[in-house]
């Protein structure tokens, strides 16, 4: 199979199926629908929803017609290395390859041209420490009706020269753009590199759509979910709720011993604690002290 499917038994979801998923789905999912994304962590495509992989494609390519881009090449700079498992946002990141978006709290420069972290050879292996990348709508060759899915390219997907029919994405576009040809209007194959030791995706030309698929393919393209599949977002940082006063971290400092005031004529008067009667001692006892005692002289 070249392609994500729903059914093990490969077979395409019917018209009368589409649409947006019941409210039972929802509530068992823990909310409405999340963008689907095809990722390629590990040299395999994975149809991710909501974070968790609900598909995958284990052969080598893939066929999409890709229906929309995000209008600039963006950035993002994650400190320390990448840990599987772990979400953890991107430090400074820009929409526009510019400057930095105005959600970030620390951004590590003014400009993206002149941050250091731009500079080849602050990242890893001589490599630039702040990364581009570039978001992309595709739809699957033999679902053009069905989802929308957002595919997230990084540099090394996106920039280099053309080998033969193998082509990162601009020198594909540049190649596509010679003939006159929209991308819209062309399945393409995605495969991946296997003479890379990440994974890298190279693209080349298929076939042409007929006018029926390429109406339907420029029809999603402009639909929301492409919109969405390409937008530049931060992820908000989740607000912290207020601890209830009984569950309050205490001061660090102690609140000052404030010294008693002086009694008035108008305060009562407290009276001086009783001493403590002594306890009695048994007869007994005493004579035994005396006895002790007597014994001594």
């Amino acid at each position: 199979m070249s392609e994500l499917t729903l059914f093990k038994s490969g077979a395409i979801l019917p018209d009368y199926l589409r649409g947006e998923p019941d409210e039972l789905t929802k509530r068992l999912a823990g909310g409405g629908a999340s963008m689907k994304t095809i990722s390629t962590e590990g040299g395999v495509f994975r149809m991710m929803v909501g974070g968790d992989e609900v598909a995958k494609n284990e052969e080598r390519w893939m066929n999409v017609v890709i229906v929309s881009a995000a209008q600039h090449v963006a950035r993002a700079y994650y400190e320390g290395t990448y840990v599987k498992g772990e979400s953890n946002g991107p430090i400074c990141a820009s929409g526009d390859g510019k400057t930095p978006d105005a959600s970030i709290e620390a951004p590590q420069s003014s400009s993206c041209a002149t941050c250091v972290k731009n500079i080849a050879g602050s990242g890893l292996n001589g490599s630039r420490a702040c990364r581009f990348n570039q978001r992309f709508a595709v739809l699957l060759e033999n679902d053009l009706a069905g989802n929308v899915y957002r595919l997230q390219l990084p540099a090394t997907s996106l920039f280099g020269k053309a080998e033969g029919d193998k082509m990162p994405l601009q020198a594909y576009a540049k190649f596509l753009a010679g003939h006159g040809v929209p991308m819209s209007g062309i399945v393409t194959e995605a495969r991946f590199d296997t003479s890379a030791a990440v994974a890298v995706l190279k693209f080349r030309a298929v076939r042409p759509l007929t006018q029926p698929e390429l109406a339907t393919a420029r029809a999603q393209g402009a639909s929301e979910d492409a919109l969405q599949a390409v937008e530049f977002k931060m992820a908000t940082p989740k607000e912290v709720p207020a601890l209830p006063p009984a569950f309050a971290k205490p001061s660090a400092k102690a609140a000052p011993i404030e010294a008693e005031p002086e009694a008035t004529a108008s305060d009562p008067v407290k009276r001086a604690s009783k001493k403590p009667e002594p306890i009695a001692t048994p007869k007994a006892l005493e004579e035994a002290l005396d006895a002790w005692g007597a014994d001594d002289e």
